[in-house]
């Protein structure tokens, strides 16, 4: 029996070998692919990784057994359409399981805290697809965060689940991917998500061996990424510069407005640009804009002196319209000292 196998263990340890490391023993060398899995997830990223598990589940040489724990709602989310269209038995959440029905839980962009009781019922434990290279950036929202921050490298974090709190587990492996200058927020979602599916299976490849692997993540450097409410795309002319302004729109393009205050209702601005010129001598304050014909673009003063261009414009219950109309339809008409966005 394999228990037999590794009485030896106990005694070189004369009894210190705990229960959890005996079971992990047992379990490392019980269990070799295919897999029985069960998936949670709720949103187009964790679909990415979904969608590669189950192409590795058609071939019932990784994965033999495949369910999917989703939150259900009336309107059905993209990962609750996608079970139910390949035929996948779906779970609700909360989700009650025997244990050891599978040997891992697969968990990508699902938002529930898991408990001690659910990890436990896996003898693989619970695995995580975080969309940043923690411990950089823990918390909902790490894709967001890492555009607005200007980050010129984010990746994918593979790691092992801890109960009560996110993004916390042993990190079994990293994969990065350089952000470049013009990357925005859907480009980057997409990347990463691709990427998350790839690591996910190859992960599954050598499950056991990688859990036993896994490093604690450095407790140095830890950032946070906490959920992003419309308050987060809201531009401070006096406080941000340039490019933090030009970085905000690259990180919520997609998901949600660039909004500033325009004679005391918000505006929506679409494609803005940083600049290289500077208003050295121009004693205006922050948030002033001036109109130029030859591009037919606004012009914003920020922080650093610099300008941020915008392309265009959607005014409080108006439909989006060009800078230029914007210019003749508001900007004109308004005295010079008080052309600011606030």
């Amino acid at each position: 029996m394999i228990y037999d196998k590794y009485k030896w263990i106990e005694r070189l340890f004369k009894g210190k070998l705990t229960q959890k490391n005996h079971n992990f023993l047992f379990t490392k060398n019980q269990f070799k692919p295919p897999w029985n899995i069960i998936f949670f997830g709720t949103d187009e990223f964790s679909l990415y990784s979904l969608r590669g598990i189950y192409n590795e589940y058609r071939k019932h040489q990784l994965i033999e057994k495949l369910e999917v724990c989703t939150v259900m709602k009336n309107q059905k989310n993209v990962v609750h359409k996608f079970a139910e269209k390949e035929n996948l038995r779906l779970r609700g959440w909360p989700v009650e399981l025997t244990k050891d029905e599978f040997h891992a839980g697969l968990v990508v962009s699902f938002g529930h805290l898991i408990s001690n009781v659910l990890i436990e019922k896996f003898p693989l434990g619970m695995i995580n697809v975080h969309a940043s290279l923690l411990p950089r950036w823990r918390g909902a929202a790490p894709i967001i965060y890492s555009l607005a921050n200007g980050d010129t490298r984010t990746g994918v974090s593979i790691m092992r689940i801890r109960p009560k709190k996110f993004d916390i587990g042993e990190i079994i492996s990293q994969h990065s991917l350089e952000i470049h200058d013009n990357m925005y927020m859907p480009e980057l979602y997409n990347k990463l998500g691709e990427l998350g599916s790839k690591a996910l299976v190859e992960c599954l490849s050598d499950l056991p061996n990688k859990i036993e692997n896994a490093k604690p993540q450095s407790m140095e450097n830890v950032t946070f990424a906490p959920k992003v409410t419309s308050k987060f795309s809201s531009i401070n002319w006096k406080a941000m510069p340039s490019n933090q302004i030009y970085n905000l729109e690259r990180a919520v393009r997609g998901f949600l407005h660039v909004t500033t205050t325009w004679n005391g209702e918000t505006i929506k601005l679409f494609e803005i640009k940083r600049t290289e010129e500077q208003a050295l001598h121009d004693d205006r304050d922050e948030g002033f804009i001036i109109y130029d014909e030859n591009s037919e673009l606004l012009k914003v003063l920020c922080l650093d002196r610099k300008y941020v261009t915008i392309e265009k414009v959607q005014p409080h219950k108006r439909k989006i319209m060009s800078a230029k109309d914007f210019n003749n339809g508001f900007v004109k008409k308004t005295p010079i000292e008080k052309r600011y966005f606030i």
